[in-house]
């Protein structure tokens, strides 16, 4: 066989990729459907096969067009209405379609041996084909009794359906719109929103660098806006000041009243120049705005992109397994910034392999469950609250949360007495740790413990986080929880003192003027009664630091959210207005300043910092356990003071467990509920030791310790990591940041720890 051309071959990958991706999707709708009515259905798959044939020969690649052939005549016969599609066949085109890929990917020395069996190789396939078609068995080849159901509805916005026995949020829709009916293999398949896009490659640096200068643009366009607005007011007062003129010295020389008209004269001509400055203006702003939101799209890819080869996974894996699942994809439109849609591929793929393998039961057992026969698995990405949702959800027969606690004391994690108190996301967060599974037997599928450690590791390293809910015999839901890159937001502008601040209008439920009167105080803490009960509140100028108005206002104006469950209020000065904000990440100099994720910049050039709701909710959280409604800044502690100690853990009982521990030593403890609220306490106060775990969202501990140890104030704070990990490059790993001890939280039950403490800063009340 003559060589293949390298650059026409790189051609022929690109269109045999979405051809193949055409094929899958639409050959697996047929199996469900069967014998296809309408022609139409087979049509584009027909194309698909027909155009591989084409550019294999371009190629010259004669293997792959005769395979190709074999299979439009095949799929030719479907529509017609000759040919039933039934497992057996699909699965040898299918195969076939994977040896072409496989086939089309190999390079150097393998694309050699590859083309030098690839006649023999497409004969198989040609005649498995043909014989597959001419057998019209129903019957599949792998499990003759399973066939799996597969439905996927990508482009439905309704919800996963509510199981108030696994804890479904609350979510309130817009009332669907009628649609037109669908047929069934078109309502099926899983559709690309931009399948008939042309596209190029460019860099990311490059994409990167154009989003920048498009916001830069957008910014100086909206500031020509202002100086126009300014600009319109001059002919105005040249008008006023040229009739003033005339009137003062009507009577005085022709000199005076000529100067009067050319002012009034100069006027118009300015006045005629604004206006076209003017249009200009809003013709600016109209296309850098249509610029930048165009360039910041090139970032964001539909969800449906990344899950391409999932139905054809499900399919399969279903099928080895004896297992019958309706498999349901919900928001393929939704928009992810593509590097997020990148690393979602590896957990994605492990939770929905774990859910077949583990939570779905088969269908004898189902029925003798009372479930139907055909199990449910759902997959839905949206974005909720300004972040992106993923969620993995079936109707399993959930987490055997008795194993789990089993496990974890068996492997000395923790005490039997502690495990008895640990229920939840407290209790399933131990799912997570590497090595650990509820699995007694090993398979190829899962059964090692390593998958739900590369999930959370992916999530943290994204900045977001992982939630578990489970009921026996209800089912499981996997939610993760990631940043959507947006470098436009839309936001609540407020004021507090000369500064300026602002609120991504995604967090906030409402705005409000209230009376100061219905403010009451309990414990310390400032709260109201609303209509969804009690409000914490709390200033913003007390929890920012900046002093108290000096004439109280007459009316509180405030900014609710929410999270959980729980209300909040955040008092300030004035309630501005809503706007467009171009969003920039804070200098990466000034780590992490508390309270504050992002800053921007009027139109006017005055900054503006976006605050982080989420650090908000935990300060005041932190406020509301001290007792007192602002933040403490502790002085140094005496000589002979009690040592301060900083206990950072996203576990409730964990944190507890250390605190009385160390208490009970005689050393006084503050709580941290992640890396990013231990980093503000510890700005804002003197601690002599950090305790910290490692896995917490939004920072974890690893990359606390680092933090800490690169910041000169703070270099020589002695930091013990207490984590569930207990591998030797997980030690390691935080050794190398810069840990003093890495202990296993199987230890901090005895005097392990203790010890620790002792040997870093001595005993608690200052005696060496």
């Amino acid at each position: 066989m003559s060589a293949v051309d390298p650059f026409l071959l790189g051609l022929f990958r690109e269109e045999l990729t979405t051809h193949a991706q055409t094929l899958t999707e639409g050959l697996l709708a047929l199996e469900k459907d069967g014998a296809p009515s309408d022609p139409a259905v087979t049509e584009p798959l027909m194309r698909a096969a027909h155009s591989i044939k084409g550019a294999s020969r371009v190629v010259d690649l004669g293997a792959v067009s005769r395979v190709a052939h074999a299979m439009e005549d095949v799929l030719l016969s479907m529509g017609k209405g000759q040919q039933p599609a039934f497992s057996g066949l699909i699965d040898q085109m299918l195969g076939a379609l994977d040896w072409m890929v496989t086939l089309g990917d190999a390079e150097g020395n393998e694309l050699e041996q590859r083309l030098e069996r690839s006649e023999s190789e497409a004969d198989a396939w040609v005649e498995k084909i043909r014989e597959a078609a001419a057998s019209g068995s129903p019957g599949p080849t792998g499990n003759p009794e399973v066939e799996p159901v597969l439905v996927t509805e990508p482009l439905r916005t309704d919800r996963i359906p509510e199981s108030p026995s696994i804890g479904q949020p609350k979510t309130i829709l817009e009332p669907e719109q009628e649609r037109p009916a669908r047929s069934e293999t078109e309502k099926n398949r899983v559709e690309s929103p931009l399948e008939n896009d042309a596209s190029i490659r460019i860099s990311a640096e490059n994409l990167n660098q154009m989003l920048a200068h498009s916001a830069n643009l957008l910014l100086e366009a909206r500031r020509l806006e202002n100086l126009v607005q300014s600009a319109l007011r001059v002919p105005r007062r040249l008008r006023a000041l040229g009739g003033v003129r005339g009137i003062l010295f009507s009577a005085s020389s022709d000199n005076d009243l000529e100067l009067a008209g050319e002012l009034t004269e100069l006027a118009g001509i300015i006045e005629q120049r604004d206006e076209q400055l003017a249009a200009l203006s809003i013709r600016l702003n109209f296309l850098s705005e249509r610029l930048h939101e165009l360039v910041l799209k090139g970032r964001l890819r539909p969800f449906s992109e990344g899950i391409q080869g999932y139905p054809r996974m499900i399919r399969d894996l279903a099928r080895d397994l004896g297992k019958k699942v309706d498999f349901t994809v919900l928001g393929a439109a939704t928009l992810i910034d593509r590097d997020i849609l990148l690393r979602l591929d590896a957990p994605l793929n492990h939770l929905l392999r774990n859910a077949l393998d583990h939570g779905i039961e088969a269908g004898p057992e189902r029925e003798t469950l009372g479930k139907t026969p055909v199990a449910r698995l759902v997959l839905e990405a949206r974005h909720l609250n300004g972040r992106l949702q993923i969620t993995i959800q079936d109707d399993g027969r959930g987490i055997d949360a008795e194993g789990l606690r089993r496990k974890i004391v068996e492997r000395g994690l923790i005490t039997e007495d502690l495990s008895r108190n640990l229920e939840g996301q407290e209790l399933f967060a131990f799912l997570f740790l590497p090595g650990l599974s509820t699995r007694e037997e090993v398979s190829e599928i899962s059964g090692r413990g390593f998958g739900l450690d590369i999930v959370q590791t992916m999530v943290h390293a994204c900045s977001g986080s992982v939630r578990v809910f489970s009921e026996p015999g209800e089912g499981t839901r996997f939610e993760l929880y990631l940043p959507v890159t947006r470098s436009v937001v839309r936001c609540l502008r407020v004021a507090l003192g000369e500064s300026g601040f602002a609120l991504p209008l995604s967090r906030v439920d409402r705005a409000i003027r209230l009376a100061p009167d219905r403010v009451e105080m309990l414990d310390g803490m400032a709260f109201f009664h609303s209509d969804q009960g009690n409000v914490a509140l709390v200033s913003g100028r007390k929890l920012f630091g900046m002093e108290e108005m000096k004439v109280p206002p007459e009316v509180l104006s405030l900014v609710l959210f929410s999270q959980d469950g729980r209300q909040y209020a955040l008092e300030v000065d004035a309630l501005v207005a809503e706007m467009d904000l171009v969003v920039r990440p804070l200098d990466p100099r000034l780590g992490k300043v508390a309270h504050f994720s992002a800053v921007a910049i009027e139109a006017d050039g005055r900054p503006i910092l976006i605050i982080d709701v989420d650090d908000l909710i935990r300060s005041i959280d932190r406020l509301a356990g001290e007792g007192h409604p602002q933040s403490k800044a502790r002085t140094a502690p005496a000589r002979n003071a009690l040592k301060q100690v900083l206990v950072v853990d996203d576990s409730l009982t964990v944190r507890e467990v250390e605190r009385k521990l160390l208490q009970n030593a005689g050393y006084e403890v503050e709580l941290a509920v992640d890396g990013v609220d231990g980093w503000n306490q510890l700005t804002q106060a003197r601690f002599d030791l950090v305790v910290t775990d490692v896995d917490m969202p939004r920072m974890n501990g690893i990359d606390l310790v680092r933090k800490i140890k690169q910041d000169a104030r703070y270099r020589d704070l002695p930091v013990i990591i207490v984590s569930y990990k207990d591998r030797e490059e997980d030690k390691l790993l935080g050794m190398q940041a810069g840990a003093d001890y890495y202990l296993t939280k199987s230890s901090f039950h005895d005097s392990s720890l203790l010890r620790a403490v002792s040997d870093l800063i001595g005993a608690a009340g200052g005696e060496e």
